[in-house]
């Protein structure tokens, strides 16, 4: 994007940031884990779906498989039942049983905690590995671009694409580097509360009053 255009997007989303701020001053990841192992599952069960009910599914899931040779071992056509309301569940399962392999046999049994480890893992893009790298390794490498954030940049003329990986890359630039954890998960709430994805009375939402022409975009 040119000087221009990105000084524009810088001083907009600082503006759409301070209101999202003063409106969910404490956000953090919804999803429930006690481990960096439950976690990357919750996150990869989270596609498609959401965190209310991937919540709903874990919280049998990790009581039932409690270790990880457990995930291992565990036949496709039960983890598969074990997974079903998170929708995409033959997917999710063979992925989730081909991590636990690969975290034991690769990496000792534990998750990763380099972004280039994590994206060998089936299953794990960009957006799920921020996400492991942010709330349990301490380290922020880039956004967690997920259908909110995705929405959000495409409604507040954050970004020139479409794709997750363009749209984290835009939004690195706009976005400052301390923010690049915390944000995601102020846009979630935003898009929860106020901006759902289906059609909504705009008129209401405090910042679209800031952006008008956010309030045109219904569906993205």
């Amino acid at each position: 994007m040119s000087a221009a255009v990105l000084s524009k997007r810088r001083a907009r989303l600082a503006q759409l940031d301070g209101k999202l701020r003063e409106l969910f001053p404490d956000t953090h990841i919804a999803l429930n884990h006690s481990s960096s192992w439950e976690l990357l599952v919750a996150v990869m069960l989270s596609a498609q779906c959401t965190d209310k009910k991937v919540n709903e599914v874990t919280e049998q899931l990790f009581k039932k498989y409690t270790t990880l040779d457990e995930y291992c071992n565990v036949s496709q056509e039960d983890l598969e039942k074990d997974i079903h309301q998170t929708g995409f569940f033959r997917n999710k399962a063979k992925n989730v049983r081909m991590t636990a392999q690969r975290v034991r046999d690769v990496y000792g049994g534990l998750v990763p905690c380099v972004m280039e480890d994590l994206l060998t893992l089936p299953g794990v893009a960009r957006k799920t590995a921020n996400i492991v790298l942010g709330t349990v390794c301490g380290k922020v490498e880039g956004i967690a671009v997920d259908t909110h954030v995705k929405r959000f940049a495409i409604r507040f003329d954050l970004t020139d694409n479409t794709t997750p990986e363009k749209i984290e890359q835009d939004l690195m630039q706009v976005v400052p580097q301390k923010d690049w954890y915390d944000i995601t998960y102020r846009i979630i709430e935003y898009g929860r509360q106020i901006a759902p994805a289906r059609k909504y009375d705009t008129s209401t939402d405090p910042l679209v009053a800031l952006y008008p022409p956010a309030g045109k975009v219904f569906r993205v």
